[in-house]
């Protein structure tokens, strides 16, 4: 009985053992974390455009090939919508965070060493799972606009900025789909905000990644319920003078995403 005892613990401590720990983390470490992210990003600034304006031009190819619907209507849906898809994007820029973290060469090409990842299979899950919420994202946002604008649609940009923040319908939408944006986005953040570094970093199951994220979100609520605003913030920042700051932005948060990830997993 003694020996039988032994083996399961000593089964059960090799199962724990290989458990990804998850440390806790405080706001300093966000500070740190984008301070290494920024860092990363002006070493090689192009990598970062580059990538972002690939991810942009996937997306309004989805749009105007899949959906065939007004751009112009869809125009801030696709924006808030990055936010679903980002986080796979981003993928190149772990490896290039991780990279110049091990002092090896991070070339611009090293972005595409994503098809050769650890875990390459459960990303390629992922980038799936998070190109369909997007596409039901954008049908989401067509259908809210056909509920509170029926088949108006406006000829210009102004004319979309006057009919969504100066007419009641337009208050209403902003409501309704901020809630439903903000549901989607939280689901993608609390389960792809480690789990994709990691799954760039260490050969792991898709549930075991997504577990750990799911645990370092719980284990860091406050931190990372504070790095979750500032995402939003920053891309929100970045999206005022005509989306152009979202070029530094979105790659230097793919940066500093890796750091957080290195701080808050062991």
């Amino acid at each position: 009985m003694s020996a039988q005892t032994d083996v399961s613990t000593d089964l059960s401590d090799s199962i724990t053992s290989d458990r990804p720990v998850v440390r806790r983390i405080t706001v300093r470490d966000l500070g740190t974390a984008l301070y290494r992210g920024r860092q990363d990003f002006y070493a090689r600034p192009t990598h970062g455009v580059f990538l972002t304006v690939i991810y942009a031009l996937v997306a309004a190819v989805v749009v105007f090939i899949g959906l065939r619907e007004n751009l112009l209507v869809l125009l801030f849906p696709v924006i808030a919508g990055l936010a679903l898809i980002g986080p796979v994007a981003a993928c190149g820029l772990y490896e290039l965070s991780r990279r110049r973290e091990n002092g090896q060469n991070y070339a611009w090409w090293h972005v595409f060493d994503v098809f050769n990842a650890p875990s390459r299979g459960a990303i390629a899950v992922i980038a799936v799972m998070l190109a369909i919420l997007f596409a039901v994202w954008l049908m989401t946002a067509v259908a809210l606009y056909g509920v509170f604008f029926g088949d108006t649609t406006p000829a210009s940009f102004a004319g979309l900025l006057s009919q969504v923040f100066s007419t009641p319908s337009g208050w209403q939408l902003l409501l309704t789909g901020g809630a439903i944006g903000f549901v989607y986005s939280v689901v993608v953040f609390v389960t792809t905000v480690v789990s994709l570094p990691m799954m760039m970093h260490h050969r792991i199951g898709l549930l075991e990644a997504v577990g750990t994220s799911l645990r370092a979100v719980q284990l860091n609520w406050r931190p990372m319920a504070v790095w979750y605003l500032m995402v939003v913030g920053l891309v929100i920042l970045g999206a005022v003078p005509l989306f152009i700051g979202l070029a530094v932005v979105v790659p230097m948060l793919g940066h500093a995403t890796w750091h957080l990830y290195r701080a808050a997993v062991e």
